[in-house]
C-alpha cells in the first residue's frame, strides 16, 4: 500500500516541479515551470493550469487526505487560478507562489501526519 501511495506522490511531485520549476530564468536564476510561461497565454493559460491543480485535489482525496488539507490545496488551486489570471500581476504571482509544489508538499505532510496518529493509536490498542 505505502509503495502505491509513494508512486502515485512522486508521480504528482514531477508534475508539480514540471509545472512550478522546471526551468531557470536567465541571469537571476529564479525557478519558473509551465505554469508562469503558459500564464503569459491571456486567458488560457491559467485555466489550462488548474487541471492539474485539480488532478492533484482528486488523488489527495483518493489517497486519504483529511478534508482540511484538502480544502486548503483547493484554496491554493483557487488563488492560483484567479490571481494567476491578472495580467501583469498575475504573471508575477505565478514565478513566486506555485500552488502545485505547495500542494504535493502539503498533501505528503498530511498524509505523514495521519500515518502517525494511526499508529499512536494502533500503540494505545495493543496497550489496552
Amino acid at each position: 500500500m505505502h509503495a502505491d501511495r509513494e508512486r502515485r506522490l512522486a508521480r504528482l511531485e514531477r508534475m508539480a516541479n514540471t509545472l512550478d520549476t522546471k526551468f531557470r530564468l536567465p541571469l537571476v536564476g529564479i525557478p519558473v515551470g509551465w505554469d508562469s510561461i503558459l500564464g503569459l497565454v491571456p486567458g488560457i493559460g491559467d485555466l489550462v493550469t488548474v487541471g492539474p491543480g485539480a488532478w492533484t485535489i482528486i488523488e489527495g482525496h483518493r489517497l486519504g487526505a483529511r478534508k482540511r488539507a484538502l480544502a486548503r490545496m483547493t484554496l491554493n488551486t483557487g488563488i492560483d487560478a484567479v490571481l494567476g489570471g491578472i495580467p501583469l500581476i498575475g504573471d508575477a504571482f505565478d514565478v513566486f507562489f506555485k500552488s502545485h509544489r505547495r500542494n504535493v508538499a502539503l498533501l505528503r505532510r498530511d498524509l505523514a501526519e495521519r500515518d502517525l496518529v494511526h499508529q499512536c493509536e494502533s500503540k494505545n490498542a495493543v496497550h489496552a
